[in-house]
């Protein structure tokens, strides 16, 4: 127990461990020499701890804004936060999710070799959320030892399979190829943004496209425009909010000069990020062919959101405030109906209504992004709410999981295991 603790926790636990294993299997298949095995693996896990680190530069920021705006509004009840109720979760249910994630690995190699769906889900951290989340959701039904951990090994093995599958239509829109899927859990949003930036959207009208005036011409560097965007939202916020409220978060830096700053180092965490996914698709697609000849034929990596932030950084921004915006008309929606105030993290709204601004924007451009955006933030008020009655005593704690998937999954899973006398 102690080694496949080992396994899980130190090895397949962590994404970039994870990614560079799966690049030395791939060059190691296609016989390559042995240097171009050792950089390849080491350049992708240089990768993924570039893109990590500006993931953690990019949270450590909005965490800040998140903080001042609930201090300043005096808002109370539910913020989503999947490293949070995971941890809550490991509490009692830490082995049956250890065992759903390790046999959920082997489950997806299965569901990839023999059925249709040729996708290895590579996201490590999102694979250990769904197997805590399946983990309470069955036990809250009344499950418990192998068949707790049999059904969830089942039904991850399907998800890390079947999800990316349903977003590949779009990610072909994305990408403009078909090397690469999306391996993410916020993947109902991103379908939804895809299909309601068709239905009302022109892709013809891209984002990245938008005409500017030559005086305005540095706002054509995404850098720039980003860093100004969230300078200029930083700003408004910590005016609003005064020196006191703020002082709290700014220690003895001016109020003002700490917007600032937090508005560019948003920025240059945005920055690190687009330069860790560049480095990882130069390494893993070509690495993934020795996966696809040998192992399972035609399969394709499905990787973490940001992977598709390259290729619209205008419409990450603009999905971001769209999502965010759609998160607060949803909190007030929910006080309306009086279910559970889901208040907007700004953390989980950034990375799943970025990534629905990019869906977005490839079916129907600037106003794809945008309502694509907005949708995701509704999505992800809603379903969370409609959640915490299933996760028992779960349910209870002050946050639960965030992304969209989580939520459709958990209560799915819910449904039928009463259903069937779970």
């Amino acid at each position: 127990m102690a080694v496949f603790e080992f396994l899980m926790n130190e090895i397949l636990s962590l994404p970039e461990v994870l990614v560079g294993l799966i690049v030395m299997i791939g060059l190691i298949l296609q016989r390559a020499e042995i240097a171009r095995i050792f950089t390849g693996t080491v350049k992708s896990i240089i990768g993924f701890l570039i893109l990590g680190a500006g993931a953690a530069v990019i949270v450590e920021s909005l965490d800040s804004l998140g903080g001042i705006i609930q201090d300043r509004f005096n808002i109370q009840g539910v913020i989503p936060n999947n490293e949070a109720i995971v941890g809550v979760a490991q509490q009692t249910l830490g082995a049956e999710t250890a065992l759903i994630m390790g046999f959920g690995f082997i489950a997806n190699i299965l569901f990839a070799k023999f059925t249709p769906f040729k996708y290895i889900f590579l996201t490590g951290h999102h694979t250990f959320f769904m197997a805590a989340l399946l983990s309470a959701t069955l036990a809250a039904s009344g499950m418990s030892g192998a068949p707790l951990v049999i059904t969830g090994t089942i039904i991850l093995g399907a998800l890390m399979v079947l999800v990316p599958a349903m977003a590949q239509p779009f990610m072909r829109q994305v990408t403009g190829g078909n090397d690469v899927a999306i391996g993410h859990f916020g993947t109902l949003g991103y379908v939804s943004a895809g299909l309601v930036g068709k239905a009302i959207g022109n892709k013809e009208k891209s984002t990245e496209e938008m005409e500017i005036p030559e005086k305005w011409s540095f706002l054509r560097d995404s850098l720039v425009s980003t860093a100004l965007t969230m300078i200029v939202m930083f700003l408004i916020l910590v005016l609003v909010a005064g020196p006191d409220v703020v002082g709290e978060y700014a220690g003895d830096q001016n109020y003002i000069m700490f917007g600032l700053m937090q508005g560019i180092t948003f920025a240059a965490g945005f920055s690190i990020i687009m330069a860790g996914v560049r480095m990882i698709l130069t390494e893993i697609v070509p690495a993934f062919k020795g996966i696809a000849e040998k192992l399972v034929p035609g399969a394709k990596p499905a990787l973490d959101v940001p992977i598709v932030f390259p290729y619209a950084p205008t419409a990450v921004i603009i999905g971001f405030i769209s999502s965010f915006i759609g998160g607060l008309i949803g909190m007030f929606m929910l006080g309306i109906f009086s279910l559970a105030l889901i208040i907007p993290g700004l953390v989980p709204h950034f990375f799943t209504g970025a990534g629905a601004g990019v869906f977005g924007n490839a079916t129907g451009g600037r106003i794809g992004a945008a309502a694509g955006g907005f949708v995701n933030g509704i999505l992800i008020s809603f379903i969370p709410a409609f959640l915490l009655p299933v996760l028992g005593d779960l349910g209870f704690q002050n946050t639960t999981f965030g992304d969209s998937d989580f939520g459709v999954v958990g209560i799915l899973v819910s449904f039928f295991a009463n259903l069937f006398g779970g």
